[in-house]
């Protein structure tokens, strides 16, 4: 297999996670094995590495190119991490590193129905041994929740009328293929906004988020992961939309405040102690340099804690 997937803000993130090169480090989103290379390379020969991934395809594949006898390759969902390490016997970790960009190798294989630009069954499940897909809910999701999902998730300003549009046309014929869907959305929506950007880009976000839970799952990792760290250890999460980043961002500010009382109290009474230290208030984006070169790191962002 060839290693076309490139990942994003690589040596920014591999400078922060390491803090012992001898260490015990936990890679959450394998994907093409691009951020587990250079931590490979970095580290010396008694580190050790857990990859996970919920995808078994990408993880074979990515195992067979990284054969390496540091790592532990792991198929499972990483909002089970806790379970995960407790099972390897590993009650705290070096650094964690939580990538939640979707796989290039998900993205460029039309058989995924991933993309609203190649025709293919409407699927966009990371896990394929899970049952339900997109085509499960956009032809069953009554109408309000299709447009609760799409505004939610996708932040679509057109949702109730995409949404409106689908059970029109599932009445009609079940909705098969991504190319179905994107002339439905097409027809749903202004010809000016057909004209910006893509018009099914928020809408096909917003059901492979709610298909995969992805939300969700990162709302479980963020604490699972503080306390699986030891301290010194550094969690780092690369997120490629607000609404990834905006959960980030408020959990890692809770974590740092050295005091949760309520507002107003003239005196400090919670003695509550913080779990995180910020590194750096603002996140880390990609160079000008990067960009032009992965079209796909536009939009990413790295922030980054150390536990206390």
């Amino acid at each position: 297999m060839n290693l076309l997937h490139l990942p994003v803000l690589l040596n920014e993130t591999i400078d922060y996670l390491i803090t012992d090169p001898n260490g015990i480090y936990v890679d959450c989103t394998l994907g093409g094995g691009g951020h587990l290379q250079e931590l490979l390379n970095r580290l010396e020969l008694n580190a050790r590495v857990i990859a996970i991934d919920k995808d078994i395809d990408i993880l074979n594949k990515t195992k067979q190119t990284i054969n390496n006898d540091r790592v532990i390759f792991i198929h499972d969902d990483f909002r089970n991490l806790s379970k995960i390490l407790l099972k390897l016997r590993l009650p705290q970790v070096d650094g964690i590193i939580v990538d939640l960009g979707v796989s290039s190798f998900q993205l460029d294989d039309a058989t995924r129905g991933f993309s609203f630009h190649e025709d293919a069954v409407l699927d966009m499940r990371m896990n394929r041994e899970e049952a339900f897909s997109a085509k499960e809910l956009v032809n069953f999701y009554e109408k309000e929740e299709i447009a609760d999902i799409l505004w939610k998730y996708g932040e679509e300003k057109y949702a109730r009328r995409i949404a409106a549009a689908i059970v029109k046309c599932r009445k009609e014929k079940t909705i098969n293929t991504t190319l179905e869907l994107v002339d439905i959305i097409k027809n749903a929506v202004p010809a000016s906004y057909r004209r910006d950007k893509h018009p099914a880009r928020k809408t096909f976000q917003a059901i492979r988020i709610a298909v995969n839970g992805e939300l969700a799952a990162l709302e479980e990792v963020l604490p699972a992961a503080v306390a699986s760290l030891q301290t010194g250890g550094r969690l780092c999460i690369i997120t490629f939309h607000s609404l990834e980043d905006r959960i980030v961002k408020h959990f890692f500010v809770n974590e740092a405040k050295d005091c949760i009382c309520p507002p107003g109290l003239p005196v400090c009474i919670c003695n509550y102690q913080p779990q995180l230290k910020l590194e750096f208030r603002k996140p880390i984006i990609p160079s000008d340099e990067e960009c032009q070169n992965n079209l796909r790191a536009r939009s990413a962002k790295l922030r980054v804690a150390t536990k206390l």
